[in-house]
């Protein structure tokens, strides 16, 4: 970067000012900060969704009379096909799990507080579309799991009082499950979503950029973080080592327990038995399952519904709420809120298996 061309690029892009905050941004150092990684492994993860979705692009086809032989020509035909789409499924569900585990270290770091509220807000929304690019990628290779699976998942949305009929609809392209339905999930995996998350993305780095990392108040109480690291190029290389190791893991996976096809969709069949969400719809889904059929004259799974709508919105908003400098009783409550949560969370999709 520093000959001709190097001076010509820095002249025309305007570089020096990226180069200039590469060399400002320091992370800070304590016993915390191996919780600093998770927000880097998610978005490696999503780099590997978009490359290998990219690739399963260039054969799938979505029409219901041919996208169940697509996928499958591309597992028995194409050179490695069920490799690229073992570590595209495999690599979905990784990701979602690490921006789980980012997100409740976050909440448990007490990273949300002043001024970094709207970088909450921002990786809540992030994480919601994650979970929407889960449930719209699950229907698209026609099989009967994924036919039933996401007739459930519908029906749930159907519950939602006020908007819910209206959401089912809109989701399903009319009343049932059909070949429509197929091509609206398929526009909404690879346009609609992509487009609305590369720009939250692209406001949260900026939003971590200008903030910087958030120290826990633990750290804070005892002096602060006695020495920091570079961002450039100190943590990202210690970043790209759990990338690789994130990269071993998944091609192990792929090549272990590659992801199984099934039998093609048929509307016509009885559910299998076992029918369930993913893995991180599995909590609400027990939830729904364990409730009796009626609560004070109220359908269960209605209140169900609310009860987790609530909490959602309880949790995106505990920046408001807790103790902006983390010393009241507030700051030791939503901390044990947080443990509970990821107590139930556990718990819930441990059973929703059994």
């Amino acid at each position: 970067m520093n000959g001709r061309l190097g001076g010509w690029l820095r002249g025309r892009l305007g570089l020096d000012v990226f180069t200039h905050l590469a060399e400002k941004k320091e992370v800070p150092v304590h016993k915390h900060s191996f919780w600093y990684y998770w927000g880097g492994m998610t978005l490696f993860l999503f780099g590997v969704q978009v490359g290998t979705g990219i690739l399963l692009l260039l054969y799938y086809r979505a029409s219901a009379d041919e996208a169940y032989e697509s996928v499958r020509f591309i597992m028995t035909q194409v050179h490695f096909g069920w490799l690229i789409r073992s570590i595209h499924s495999w690599s979905a569900n990784l990701m979602v799990g690490a921006a789980m585990v980012h997100m409740f270290s976050v909440f448990l770091m007490k990273g949300y507080r002043a001024p970094r509220e709207a970088t909450w807000f921002s990786g809540m929304a992030l994480l919601g579309l994650a979970l929407a690019f889960g449930f719209s990628g699950y229907l698209l290779p026609w099989n009967q799991l994924a036919f039933f699976a996401t007739k459930v998942g519908t029906d749930i949305t159907g519950d939602l009082p006020l908007l819910g009929p209206f959401l089912k609809r809109f989701l399903l392209g009319g009343e049932q499950i059909t070949g429509g339905t197929l091509t609206r999930f398929y526009g909404f995996h690879v346009a609609v979503l992509p487009a609305i998350t590369t720009a939250l993305l692209g406001l949260h780095l900026y939003l971590v950029q200008f903030h910087g990392m958030s120290v826990p108040p633990s750290v804070e109480a005892a002096g602060g973080p006695r020495r920091s690291l570079k961002f450039v190029p100190e943590f990202l290389l210690r970043d790209s080592v759990g990338w690789l190791a994130a990269l071993g893991v998944l091609g192990l996976l792929a090549a272990l327990f590659p992801w199984e096809l099934g039998l093609k969709a048929d509307p016509y069949v009885p559910a299998p038995p076992g029918i369930r969400p993913e893995w991180y719809f599995g909590w609400m889904f027990q939830t729904l399952r364990v409730l009796p059929a009626h609560v004070l004259g109220f359908e269960g799974e209605f209140l169900g519904i609310i009860a987790i709508g609530l909490a959602a919105a309880v949790w995106l908003l505990v920046p408001l709420l807790d103790d902006p400098l983390g010393r009241d009783r507030r700051a030791r409550l939503w901390t044990a809120v947080g443990w509970l949560a990821i107590a139930y969370v556990v718990i819930l999709t441990g059973l929703s298996y059994r």
